[in-house]
């Protein structure tokens, strides 16, 4: 018989209740966002407003969730990367019980007072500060031979942490333009930044570990190369924050095109020597190699949006690039992972089964139907049936090993 889920096999080890929080405001954020979707082109639900449900659901995709499910893997991989003792729940637990709380009361202060919303998001930035020091001890404390790894990451915690800060500052300021600024500059700065240095750690390693073929080679210049872009996109963001909306500034797109159409072709050269096209023989591998060609395809999407923007002067494919990166990359990663994250750590077997394997190519499906919203003169509806299928994929999904979670490893091992 099964053994019943209880709340506390959630302090037994960080994953658990980090990954448990993270998907419950995942499934709450994409659910509030297919609520807005279907309100904008029904009006069924009357919905008001005291945020900018642009800034609220950009904002909580961006901070809301990716946080927790970093503090899950980096305070489970990373002590052993950084060879130090690893830490308890109880540790992480109020850093971790704050960011929930603050971004309930964020989507929460939405609809009902600007105040509430502004309480949430300090709420979230004192529960990510706290983590990120957290983390940093943990590196400080460590006399492993390669730390850089966790100290990427660990930069990328303290981009994050002082976007969210300036983000709170930008919206109690009434500007809600520079806050989104912030939210997408935190996009690549910090949650861009976490995953390339996990994914050139672990995709190579794991890939090596079971196909034989294909040699364990990640040298130091494609991480560098992977976060010179991320800090480059960044930049692009400010530049074009700051530029005067007049049309000038046609040198500075160029670079920008160029710089897109070189990274997102060596990124995409990279996903093959990673061995994309073998790892398709084993599901779970073939999960994590797909999500990574995704971040060289969001680039060189971008860069042929740029072009036709120069070429006709409207935004023709809208925010197509963007979700290409954060629906096709971080999403399709964040599956692949946390599903093998919970799979080793429940005692179970590292493999894909028919169920998360439909599910990932469901949110495949997912992201070409939000691409094709994007682009100018779409039908509304086909943004609301994004919603509606990422919502479907992420509530099956986080259902299936939230239920983990509460329960003991079914090896009988600790953890």
């Amino acid at each position: 018989m099964s053994a019943a889920w209880r709340p506390a096999m959630l302090l037994v080890a960080p994953h658990r209740l980090a990954f448990s929080l993270a998907m419950l405001i995942l499934v709450a954020a994409s659910g509030w966002w297919l609520l807005v979707q279907v309100d904008r082109v029904h009006g069924w639900f009357g919905l008001g407003y005291a945020v900018s449900p642009t800034l609220t659901h950009a904002a909580a995709m961006v901070f809301g969730f990716m946080p927790l499910f970093f503090v899950g893997f980096l305070f489970t991989a990373g002590p052993n990367w950084l060879r130090v003792e690893h830490p308890t729940t109880r540790q992480v637990l109020w850093p971790l019980v704050l960011q929930a709380a603050g971004w309930l009361l964020w989507l929460a202060g939405a609809h009902l007072h600007a105040g509430l919303a502004l309480a949430g998001l300090v709420l979230a930035c004192a529960g990510l500060a706290w983590v990120v020091g957290l983390f940093w001890r943990l590196i400080l404390a460590s006399r492993a031979p390669d730390r850089m790894h966790a100290r990427t990451a660990g930069v990328g915690g303290i981009v994050g942490m002082l976007c969210l800060a300036g983000t709170g500052i930008a919206f109690s300021a009434g500007q809600d333009a520079l806050a989104l600024l912030l939210v997408r500059s935190a996009l690549w700065g910090f949650i861009v930044v976490t995953y390339v240095s996990v994914a050139h750690r672990m995709i190579p390693f794991f890939t090596a570990n079971v196909l034989p073929a294909i040699q364990l080679w990640r040298p130091y210049w494609l991480l560098w190369l992977m976060l010179g872009t991320a800090a480059f996109e960044v930049l692009a963001l400010w530049v074009d924050f700051a530029r005067p909306d007049d049309g000038s500034g046609t040198a500075w797109t160029l670079l920008v095109i160029a710089v897109e159409l070189a990274a997102g072709a060596v990124l995409l050269w990279l996903a093959l020597a990673w061995g994309l096209v073998q790892s398709m023989k084993i599901r779970l591998l073939a999960m994590l190699h797909v999500g990574f060609a995704w971040l060289g395809l969001a680039l060189l999407y971008s860069a042929a949006s740029q072009a036709l923007w120069l070429a006709t002067g409207r935004a023709v494919l809208g925010l197509g690039a963007l979700h290409a990166l954060a629906m096709g990359f971080l999403g399709s990663v964040m599956l692949a992972m946390v599903t093998r994250v919970s799979c080793g750590h429940s005692g179970r077997a590292l493999v894909a089964d028919g169920a998360v394997w439909a599910l990932f190519w469901l949110l495949q499906l997912t992201v070409g139907v939000r691409l094709i919203a994007a682009v100018l003169g779409a039908s509304p509806w086909l943004t609301g049936l994004a919603a509606l299928l990422w919502a479907a994929v992420v509530t099956v999904w986080a259902l299936r090993y939230a239920s983990w979670y509460g329960k003991p490893r079914i090896d009988g091992k600790p953890g």
